[in-house]
């Protein structure tokens, strides 16, 4: 069983999020001023809000509101509100970008073997780009989570009656698909992204022989 991480591993995501991120930052932070200090408080804002409201575009969007604030020392403005409401076309999209190798690489993996799609976030939004990819055919089911963590991987574990040691989460995340997999008794593929969100990042075991590093998508079928 080959489980396969969305965002980041199969299309591009936080890129999306990353140039929204950049125009809010040119906007908040005053002329001669390091912009570092607003993304640290959005930072800050994100991870506590990720807790409590979970993920996704509209949570980011409630964030940005909230940074403002927080900035300002008040409540957004209306004229504030509306300029990050904007930024929600960004996000609507109907079509998503496929990482470089996926489609093919994945449709000679699932001649092979039993795959699953799992990632995490806002079930509209995840099933829209779900659709939106065309990869749905190629999975035996798609699980959309609130978060991945090791219950969810043992979870995943009892409900295919799997055999941790014959399957595999593969993904960009080090937090969320790589360390509670491996948690869960998985084995994991672990492929980069440069732009992986920067609450997602965590330092990996070296020594963790379970722990398969790529450099593309389409290495996988040297190895799977």
């Amino acid at each position: 069983m080959l489980i396969f991480d969305a965002d980041d591993t199969l299309w591009e995501n936080n890129v999306v999020f990353e140039r929204v991120i950049d125009e809010f930052l040119e906007w908040m932070t005053p002329p001669g001023h390091d912009r570092s200090g607003v993304r640290a408080v959005l930072d800050g804002i994100e991870a506590a809000n990720a807790v409590t409201l979970g993920y996704g575009s509209k949570v980011f969007l409630h964030s940005l509101g909230e940074c403002v604030a927080r900035l300002r020392g008040r409540a957004a403005t209306a004229e504030e509100s509306a300029r990050i409401s904007g930024w929600a076309a960004a996000f609507d999209g109907g079509t998503v970008e496929l990482m470089p190798g996926v489609a093919e690489t994945l449709a000679e993996l699932a001649r092979r073997h039993d795959l699953l799609l799992l990632t995490k976030g806002d079930t509209e939004e995840q099933q829209r780009k779900v659709a939106a990819s065309g990869l749905a055919g190629h999975f035996r089911d798609v699980h959309i989570v609130a978060e991945k963590n090791t219950a969810t991987y043992e979870e995943l574990i009892r409900a295919y009656d799997l055999v941790p040691a014959s399957a595999w989460m593969i993904g960009n995340s080090p937090k969320s698909d790589i360390l509670p997999a491996r948690s869960a008794g998985l084995n994991a593929v672990f492929i980069p992204h440069e732009h992986t969100w920067v609450l997602e990042h965590s330092e990996l075991d070296p020594a963790d022989k379970k722990v398969l590093r790529l450099s593309a998508f389409g290495e996988l079928l040297r190895h799977f």
